[in-house]
């Protein structure tokens, strides 16, 4: 059923789905009254099976980007110091492929939450180019004092609001000390933060956007919307931020891609009906879709931050800016 289901869309997306005989299908049933934190019903699966040999050299070999998702929902994937999560990531990188890595927040009562994260990243991240999780999630997984703190103060619904510029920028700062080139923290209705390293990451190494995703750090602020749903509108924004990369945005255009995405992804109830194709995603940011600059804890001057009119970006102090100011 779910291969027919996918192939419905394009039959090529089923030839490397791999069936293992005794297994389920894995599922998530997503509770999402209005005005209430969203509920996660997860049945893992085959997802708690799949491991490095499920991946083939010959679909590597075709591989421009590599995207995974979900790890602490995936049992091989953070078993054993996450050995097998490393291979995978290794051999997308030995095939050249750009390779991306997203997570989901650790449930504290199974194996996901329990591993050591700090162990499976710094085996990870020095493979991965980018890694883009939530706020809340990384701070879980690596600063857990100061997530339970917060959340006592006030309540997991309300986090975001509470994380700080400095607990952002921490958290950035140790997964780019660990390898990752680009990071891109998810930060929910506030928008999407990016910092990266001093190394060009692009599929075209000759494209004039190339230089422009190396020593960035910038905070994208949210699209106005009329939130209708919240279901996907972070793997949304992923998407956004991975469909600029591979179509040779600057570093500049595509964190605005990824929110514009995001925003277009939470003006339906479902995870995809809001979602517009590429071209009008651009025609909408470029016809002046108003933003939601004044955030109560957005970064600001006394922290060297500042918001650029023409970028429509918040730049950081690390940020390396471009000799010219991109515009729409």
């Amino acid at each position: 059923m779910v291969k027919q289901v996918i192939a419905a869309r394009d039959p090529r997306l089923t030839e490397h789905l791999v069936t293992i005989p005794g297994e389920s299908s894995p599922y998530t049933f997503v509770i999402n009254p209005p005005g209430v934190d969203r509920t996660f019903l997860h049945g893992p699966g085959a997802n708690d099976s799949f491991g490095p040999e499920d991946v083939s050299d010959a679909l590597l070999a075709q591989t421009r980007l590599r995207h995974m998702g979900y790890p602490p929902l995936m049992r091989r994937m953070h078993h054993q110091g996450g050995r097998e999560l490393e291979t995978l990531f290794c051999r997308a990188k030995a095939a050249g492929a750009i390779t991306s890595l997203d997570t989901s927040m650790p449930d504290p009562t199974t194996s996901g939450g329990k591993a050591d994260w700090a162990e499976i990243l710094s085996r990870v991240l020095p493979h991965v180019d980018l890694f883009q999780p939530s706020v809340e999630e990384l701070l879980l997984m690596l600063r857990r004092k100061r997530f339970d703190q917060l959340t006592a103060e006030v309540g997991h619904a309300n986090l975001i609001d509470a994380v700080t510029i400095d607990d952002i920028s921490s958290l950035a700062e140790q997964s780019l000390d660990w390898g990752a080139r680009i990071v891109a923290l998810k930060l929910g209705h506030l928008g999407l933060y990016l910092r990266s390293d001093d190394e060009l990451v692009t599929t075209d190494p000759k494209a004039d956007a190339a230089r422009d995703w190396a020593s960035r750090e910038m905070w994208a602020p949210c699209f106005d919307v009329e939130v209708v749903g919240t279901v996907g509108s972070g793997d949304s924004t992923i998407a956004g931020m991975l469909a600029g990369l591979i179509k040779g945005q600057s570093a500049q255009k595509a964190i605005l891609t990824a929110v514009a995405v995001g925003a277009c992804n939470v003006e339906a109830a479902d995870s995809i009906s809001g979602i517009l194709n590429w071209q009008d995603t651009q025609n909408r940011i470029r016809r002046g879709w108003a933003q939601q600059i004044e955030l109560a804890n957005a970064p600001g001057e006394e922290k060297g931050w500042h918001y650029c009119d023409a970028t429509r970006l918040w730049h950081g102090p690390h940020d390396r800016l471009p000799r010219q100011k991109e515009a729409w």
